[in-house]
């Protein structure tokens, strides 16, 4: 064997080699027989305890593709959603609002569109984050100012009272058309009427309930809804005339000008206090195509007073 074929040859010839100096054999030679190598692992290995630390190469299979450094951003965002997305109970997800829709649907709200229309609608996104556990329960929550939101239950009902007005196309998807809610709150029903109704104009007189409703609608972008701050009992007049009217607080009587600005063919759906046991009941108010107001009384409920002027 001449010193140029021997590995003290090798050692003492010139420095760098080219690439075609080292073959694939030389390269595999160098790792252990007796090392174990996961599959698709490349690089160092760590030496057995006891032996002597050293830097072994080892080549993949010609089939092996190399491990990329990184993947692409937008396969990395990808899968990190995947991991994270919302599901099961969380206040975030369908599941939880459509068990609410199934309890209405038990209670008897039957109109499909209403039950979408609330099905659709994060009822937790319109009160307090300390109050967002019971967001989808049947109850009122206090929005602040004395206000509440209404219980899911209510706001399905007076909605499906007004889909059911006379001459209402049966399967219109805005059977309300123009509509006239007064008390905006927290803007909850606003945004759900909004998904019924091709026109919806909310007032609300307490200031600070405006300008929260405001932010809390903001992000639904929806187009066909107008918030107005100002007194409830005088309606709105610049819009008239409603195809429906909805009201979220009640009094002993119904303002004049609620019925002034109600359409033909319309109705009102509003609390109205009981003269007999002094609680408060629903009261219908249609205005029949020659004009004459009809009116029903239905179920008893509880609102907050009807009061007048602007907070």
């Amino acid at each position: 064997m001449s010193s140029q074929d021997s590995p003290k040859g090798r050692r003492g010839g010139q420095f760098p080699l080219r690439l075609d100096q080292v073959s694939a054999p030389a390269a595999r030679r160098l790792v252990d027989p007796d090392q174990v190598v996961p599959p698709g692992v490349v690089g160092r290995k760590a030496a057995p305890v006891g032996a002597a630390a050293s830097s072994r190469l080892v080549t993949p299979p010609a089939h092996q593709p190399m491990l990329r450094p990184q993947r692409p951003v937008s396969e990395a965002a990808r899968d990190q959603r995947l991991v994270h997305s919302p599901s099961g109970l969380g206040l975030d997800s369908a599941g939880v609002r459509r068990r609410m829709v199934e309890r209405l649907q038990q209670g008897g709200v039957q109109d499909p569109r209403v039950l979408m229309a609330m099905d659709a609608v994060e009822r937790h996104a319109f009160v307090d984050t300390a109050l967002a556990g019971q967001a989808y329960e049947d109850t009122s929550l206090p929005i602040g100012l004395g206000q509440t939101i209404s219980k899911p239950s209510s706001v399905a009902r007076m909605i499906e009272l007004l889909c059911q007005r006379p001459n209402a196309a049966a399967e219109s998807p805005t059977p309300l058309g123009r509509v006239l809610e007064i008390g905006t709150g927290c803007g909850y029903q606003a945004a759900v009427l909004a998904r019924l109704a091709k026109q919806v104009i909310s007032i609300e007189r307490l200031k600070p309930l405006h300008e929260k409703a405001r932010h809390h609608l903001r992000a639904l972008h929806a187009h066909n809804l107008r918030l107005v701050y100002g007194d409830g009992m005088l309606g709105h007049g610049p819009n008239a005339p409603y195809d429906c009217i909805i009201a979220a607080a009640g009094g002993q009587n119904l303002p004049q000008s609620w019925l002034d600005q109600l359409a033909p063919c319309g109705r009102l759906v509003a609390p109205i206090e009981d003269a007999r046991g002094g609680g408060q009941s629903l009261l219908i108010v249609d205005r029949l195509v020659s004009g004459e107001l009809v009116h029903s009384t239905q179920e008893a409920v509880h609102f907050v007073p009807l009061k007048s002027g602007v907070v």
